[in-house]
């Protein structure tokens, strides 16, 4: 069985933690420096426009804060690295450290220095750069934290007892993250860093040693829930994942992923047993009806 791990392993709800820029980190709140209060009321105008649960996260701390967005147009995603729209005139782009590499933006030392302790304790860190045709300027990181939720401990225990061979983290988040979360559900393996089509291979991979379960709840999950043997969709998750999935867990319940293992080898059971006796009583009936007809 592979499991996402936001908001599906996870709530699914993290929060800001800390504001990042290359002066210091910072607490989200309203002492931050007018600078990057601009800053991230701006990124939550953006991810207003996004479905992803970090997305969400920024755009309720911002809101707690009692910010008021800007408006944000033109908006474009890439599925697994990040997001960019049209704010006040200027380009803002928000993303993962990867996006921010590949775009070879400046200033990103800089403010690596005070991410990354963040990084290494398992927050997921969110970049925010402004864009000037193809150069892009890292302006800030946002850290998130989210935490496990309370079934997933259950649940793993359950489905190794179960007989599931194996229980794994696909993940697209910093493998950091993915550790911290992964060490503490007890999972046997863990995939992180992964884009929609990583994830793919890592299902097709999996599939040479057994029949494959992928669990998810987002855009980046609907290939992967495609790909495997049983894709099964978060029902509090995205209309792509579920129009992706074979089974939808109403309420996002993901105690139901053992019950519904469960249930399909009583089934399964079921099945075998009355083949057994509808053949077992032909192997008898038949005869004594031939030998009755003559």
């Amino acid at each position: 069985v592979a499991f996402d791990k936001t908001g599906t392993l996870t709530r699914g709800q993290p929060m800001v933690t800390e504001v990042v820029d290359a002066a210091a980190t910072h607490k989200p709140d309203l002492n931050l420096p007018s600078q990057l209060l601009e800053v991230l009321a701006a990124a939550a105008a953006l991810e207003s426009k996004s479905e992803h649960p970090l997305a969400h996260a920024i755009v309720r701390s911002a809101s707690m804060l009692g910010m008021s967005l800007p408006a944000a147009t033109d908006f474009q995603a890439t599925p697994g690295k990040g997001a960019e729209a049209t704010i006040g005139g200027k380009r803002l782009v928000v993303g993962s450290e990867r996006l921010f590499r590949e775009l070879v933006a400046s200033g990103m030392e800089a403010i690596s220095i005070n991410a990354a302790p963040l990084a290494r304790k398992g927050k997921t860190c969110v970049w925010i750069g402004s864009r000037e045709g193809d150069a892009v300027a890292a302006l800030a990181v946002v850290a998130l934290a989210d935490t496990l939720r309370p079934e997933s401990l259950r649940i793993v225990e359950s489905l190794h007892k179960l007989g599931v061979k194996k229980i794994v983290m696909l993940t697209g988040d910093q493998k950091a993250v993915a550790d911290a979360i992964a060490e503490e559900a007890g999972l046997d393996e863990v995939h992180a860093g992964l884009l929609p089509e990583a994830k793919v291979s890592a299902i097709q991979e999996l599939k040479k040693h057994g029949r494959v379960m992928m669990v998810g709840d987002g855009v980046n999950d609907a290939p992967a829930l495609a790909a495997a043997d049983v894709g099964m969709a978060m029902g509090t998750g995205t209309d792509v994942a579920m129009a992706s999935a074979d089974i939808t867990l109403l309420h996002g319940d993901i105690s139901k992923v053992h019950q519904a293992i469960k249930l399909s080898k009583q089934i399964t059971q079921t099945i075998q047993q009355n083949l057994f006796w509808a053949f077992f009583y032909n192997v008898l009936a038949i005869p004594i009806a031939a030998g009755l007809l003559y």
